[in-house]
This record gives C-alpha cells, sequence and structure tokens, in this order.
C-alpha cells in the first residue's frame, strides 16, 4: 500500500502477532523479488515458525517465465530456496493479460501453469495458484480462464484462487462464478478453492463472504485492508463476519478476543492511524452518541449492538454531546466509578450543551465530562482554586527591534512569562513561570503552585496539544472567532486523558483545558499511577 514500508523487524512482529492470532496461512512476500523478504523467510522460519503453530507459512511469486524451463528460472529457485512450506503462484487466467502483458500464447500460459505447478509439487509443497484477474478473464473468454484452473488442477495445486484483481465484480457475481468453478472442479475433490478481492468498488469483504457461500474455503486479504490502490479485502472484518455472525471456523475460538488488540498493534506498526470506525475492533465501532440510543443499550444492550463487542476484544461505550440525553450521562457516570442521580445527570447535561454552543465538543474529552460530574459531588472539595492568571508573551532584548529585517536569529528570542494566583487548602499563594510558550508557562506556573500538596502532579506530563478555530455564528471573523483547545494528558505507566476548552481567547480555552486536566490527575492519580 502507498504509504507502508515495513522493515525487516517490522514483518517479523507482524507475523508473531498473526501466529498468535492463530491465522491459517501467512504469506510472507515474494524472496526472489529482494534480500529484505528473502532474510524474512530465514528468521521467521527460525524465530517465529519453529515454536509448535497451526499457522503456515507461504512464499509469493509466479509461474515459470515462457520460453524456460522450471529449472532455468531463478524466482522459481528463489521460492525453494526461501524453505516455505506453502507456494503461492500468480498465474495468468484472462486471455486478453496472456496475449497483450506476457507477450506468450495461449498454449504456451497453461504449459506455464502445469510445469510450475508440478516442479513445486514435487519440492513437496503446498500449492496454492493465484488466477490473476479471474474474473475479468471469466467474463472475456469463460472457457479458457476456466482452463486455467483445470489445468492446474490436474497437475496437482492445492488451491485454485479466484482472484478480482482490479476489484470491480459484483458480489452476486462471485457467488454465482464461484458455485460455477465449485462443481467444474468435481473430478478433483481435494482441490480447494480460494478468493482473493481488492476494494477498489468497496466489495473486498462482501465479494470474499459471497465467495465462500460459493464454496470457497479460504479467504486471502490483509490485515485493516491494506493493500494496492484503495486496499486489499480486511481480514478483521473477514473473520468478524464469518466467526461471530456465519459461526464459521477461521482463528481459534480461544483468541478471537484478541482480534481488536491485533488490529491496532499491526496499524501501529504500519503507522497508520485506524480508523475509529472500522467495523468491529474500530473505537466508535460500539460508540453511542445519540441519546435516544444511549438510554435503550442502558435497558437493552443488543438494541444498538449487532453483537457483544467483547468477544472480539472491543468495548461498548457512550460519548457526551449536545446530542445526549441524561442517559450519557449516567453511563459515563457509571463507567468512571462515578455515582449521581437523574437531577444532577439533567444539570451536567445542561452546563454541557451550554458550552457546546460556546464552542466545546466533549466526544473525545471525557476527562472534562468526569470533572463536570465530579465537581457535582455532594462531599466533593475542590483540590485548588484558580483566583487570576495571566501570561505576557514579548521578545527578549534589542533582537525585538529586528521584525522587519533579514535578522535570521528573530523569532527565537520570544519570552513568554506566566503570573497565576491559586487559593490551596485555604491559602492563597502566587507563583510564576516561563515557558516555551503561553501554555507551557501556564502549566508550569500552576505545577509550582500545586506540586507540593499533590505530588502525584510530578508524574502527568502534557502529551499532546490540539487548536481549532471555530467559525463564528455573526459574519465578522477571524479575531471574534471561538478557539477551541483539546490537550491529552499521559501519566508514568501511559494512562491518557483528554480535555477540552473553548473561548474567544485562545490563552483562555488553553487555560481551561489545562485546569481540567490536571484536577482530574489530581483526583486519580496518586505517587504511583492513576486509574482512568
Amino acid at each position: 500500500m502507498v504509504g507502508i514500508s515495513l522493515t525487516l523487524a517490522d514483518k517479523l512482529k507482524i507475523a508473531r502477532a498473526l501466529t498468535e492470532l492463530g491465522v491459517g496461512y501467512i504469506e510472507g512476500g515474494w524472496p526472489g523479488s529482494n534480500p529484505k523478504d528473502a532474510e524474512f523467510f530465514s528468521l521467521c522460519k527460525a524465530e517465529i515458525m519453529a515454536n509448535k503453530t497451526n499457522t503456515k507459512l507461504a512464499a509469493f511469486g509466479a509461474t515459470r517465465r515462457k520460453g524456460i524451463t522450471c529449472d532455468e528460472d531463478k524466482n522459481l529457485q528463489s521460492l525453494i530456496s526461501s524453505d516455505a512450506d506453502v507456494i503461492t503462484v500468480v498465474a495468468k487466467a484472462w486471455d486478453e493479460q496472456v496475449i497483450k502483458v506476457i507477450e506468450t500464447s495461449l498454449e504456451e500460459n497453461l504449459n506455464m501453469i502445469s510445469d510450475t505447478v508440478k516442479y513445486l509439487k514435487m519440492q513437496s509443497k503446498e500449492v496454492m495458484v493465484d488466477a490473476e484477474h479471474f474474473f475479468d478473464g471469466y467474463l472475456s473468454n469463460r472457457e479458457y480462464a476456466m482452463d486455467c484452473l483445470k489445468t492446474a488442477a490436474k497437475a496437482g495445486a492445492d488451491v485454485v484462487v479466484l482472484c478480482d484483481t482490479n476489484g470491480g465484480t459484483m458480489p452476486w457475481i462471485v457467488e454465482e462464478v464461484t458455485r460455477e468453478i465449485h462443481k467444474a472442479l468435481e473430478p478433483w475433490p481435494s482441490v480447494r478453492i480460494g478468493i482473493h478481492t481488492h476494494n477498489d468498488t468497496d466489495m473486498a469483504v462482501a465479494n470474499s463472504l459471497a465467495a465462500v457461500r460459493g464454496g470457497a474455503t479460504l479467504v486471502q486479504g490483509c490485515m485493516n485492508g491494506y493493500g494496492e490502490r484503495t486496499g486489499n479485502a480486511n481480514l478483521v472484518s473477514i473473520i468478524g463476519n464469518l466467526q461471530v455472525k456465519l459461526k464459521y471456523r477461521c482463528i481459534p475460538s480461544s483468541t478471537l478476543s484478541k482480534l481488536a488488540s491485533v488490529s491496532s498493534f499491526v496499524a501501529e506498526i504500519a503507522g497508520q492511524l485506524q480508523s475509529p470506525s472500522q467495523p468491529f475492533v474500530g473505537s466508535n465501532a460500539f460508540a453511542h452518541k445519540g441519546g435516544i440510543h444511549v438510554a435503550a443499550i442502558r435497558k437493552m444492550p443488543e438494541s444498538y449492538n449487532h453483537m457483544d463487542p467483547t468477544l472480539v476484544g472491543n468495548k461498548m461505550l457512550s460519548v457526551v454531546s449536545e446530542l445526549s440525553g441524561r442517559g450519557n450521562i449516567l453511563d459515563k457516570a457509571e463507567r468512571a466509578g462515578l455515582t449521581i442521580d437523574k437531577n444532577i445527570a439533567g444539570n451536567v447535561l445542561a452546563r454541557i450543551k451550554k458550552m457546546e454552543l460556546e464552542g466545546c465538543a466533549f466526544e473525545g474529552a471525557g476527562a472534562s465530562v468526569d470533572m463536570l460530574i465530579i465537581r457535582r459531588g455532594q462531599h466533593y472539595k475542590r483540590p485548588f482554586q484558580v483566583l487570576e492568571f495571566s501570561v505576557i508573551s514579548s521578545n527578549r532584548g534589542t533582537q525585538a527591534q529586528d521584525m522587519n529585517t533579514d535578522n535570521e536569529d528573530y523569532g527565537n528570542c520570544q519570552v513568554n512569562q506566566a503570573i497565576v494566583k491559586v487559593n490551596v487548602n485555604g491559602v492563597d499563594q502566587i507563583t510564576a513561570s516561563e515557558g516555551i510558550g503561553p501554555v507551557d508557562a501556564l502549566s508550569h506556573a500552576l505545577r509550582n503552585a500545586l506540586e507540593a500538596h499533590y505530588p502525584q502532579l510530578s508524574q502527568i506530563e502534557l502529551e499532546d496539544y490540539k487548536v481549532r478555530l471555530l467559525e463564528p455564528a455573526t459574519a465578522r471573523k477571524g479575531t471574534l472567532s471561538t478557539t477551541r483547545v483539546t490537550i491529552e494528558f499521559t501519566d508514568s505507566k501511559g494512562n491518557k486523558w483528554t480535555t477540552v476548552g473553548a473561548h474567544s481567547s485562545i490563552v483562555e480555552a488553553s487555560f481551561r483545558a489545562l485546569v481540567d486536566g490536571l484536577e482530574f490527575g489530581i483526583v486519580n492519580c496518586s505517587e504511583e499511577g492513576c486509574s482512568t
């Protein structure tokens, strides 16, 4: 996939995770194409496959080239040298491609398929034949596409894989054609049918399921749908649908609950942001925002969940926004271990709606919601109260006079100084600090006043800071726009929480989010760590 380039170490980490998940096959690459893939097979066999596992390692390549023998084909020799138990070879199944792309005769293409399969079977390999562009070839020249599969079957192939290489076939066609292939291969009952789909029309998962309905017993795909162009079939969704919804066994039932964590792990290794809306495993896959939805799932979880999310290692949650009802607040409180009544929930909800009107967004700022609830607790005592603060941003020394010159040092002399007056345990304190920016200066000044009373703050850090400028409701824009600030905090053990603030002043918006985050840390953390 464009944007993904895995190192050898990355590939080994992913292979280990997939093995632990219990997939049937891992296709490790084309050992004849580059040294990295060749080394991968050696290390994977020694470090991962040597352990007891039901996962088989497959090497990918192509049939022998036209006009030469299998012994003379260097790519075939590299496949054998990989020592993989399974060899997958791509073969042309579209007559036009045979003539125009590999520029050989239809008969020679069949010979290439037959010779290659027989040669690999003589090496005691399990052989898969990927019939490339099969569905396009089937529609172009049905008889020849069939001949490609039958030739592979006669030669001893273990699996013939129907490839929707261009990703343009519709599910009902895939199912119908797969049924016909299943019938046509009855003379070779040991030959399994596989399916390999691309996602160019957003049908890769649907086409894979359709092929299974038509008789396919092997599905090729990629974790999270990574792959050429718009991607390959998403194995995560395929496993979820086949195993949870259709009751097929794809991976061991004992490892199904690892599906979400493995999906996330692969995304991280591949350097990709995992979509929160990814079915089955995304963080929003079982998240509920609308008030009537949350009210219903509190009484009957299956009313708005198609399955129990814990089966695949995910969880149900509700988010809070201006669309929420009291049920969202009650559910949020329960999940945070807080106890409130319906009146308090109503008060918190009213406050949230007002704050969202002013520019806040609480969907991704759960800690700010928690603080709104916690502060309304009957016995809650605020650990500190900010009485006053100010920030001065300036340029130090005479360099400030160089604004309109070409002085390359200009801009490196900015100074941010913050003064904060807080009340802690009935005592007013004034502290000051400098920082890289105004928020950093405010954070240091606040910590100077609070850490002596709340030492847990020393292991809490500001992890991320995001700003969004919101267009005002009036015709006047620019300087009158509202600024929304979200801040992510983390503790020494990696626990994270996010807060939000909104105001026409970016400093005020930032300070509100900062205060929420530090107060949340004081309430939920000790010097040993946080419980969030």
